[in-house]
């Protein structure tokens, strides 16, 4: 999907329990928040539910920290019968200095399921 809008998905504030021994934010934890705002805008497109599939490329460039606001955003990048690939990154901001950072991007890939969990068609996009 050529020129796919992005869009903003959530919003989070980093808590201390999210931390590994570093005082960083664990990567899954923020894996797991892409995770979340993929399958917002998936289940939208699909107009019913979705299952992740694959995760392609994901790439940490930066740590986030505790009090940091952290913004995932997505786009729509192809789509096929069955599935959607969402570009996601994200970003934080810093409670002190306003300073917006990215830290982390991938494609997401899910596939729309039925009320079985068995792959369906997605509607006409």
């Amino acid at each position: 999907m050529e020129n796919s809008k992005e869009y903003i998905l959530t919003k989070t504030v980093a808590m201390p329990a999210d931390t590994n021994t570093n005082g960083d934010i664990f990567g899954g934890w923020l894996l797991s928040q892409m995770d979340v705002a993929g399958g917002i805008l998936a289940s939208k497109m699909a107009k019913g539910r979705v299952a992740t599939v694959a995760i392609e490329g994901m790439k940490f460039l930066l740590p986030v920290k505790v009090g940091d606001t952290v913004a995932c955003y997505g786009k729509v990048d192809k789509v096929g019968k069955t599935s959607i690939s969402i570009i996601l990154r994200v970003t934080t901001e810093n409670s002190e200095n306003s300073n917006i950072k990215e830290v982390t991007n991938g494609k997401f890939i899910y596939v729309a399921i039925d009320s079985g969990g068995k792959p369906r068609e997605l509607p006409h996009l």
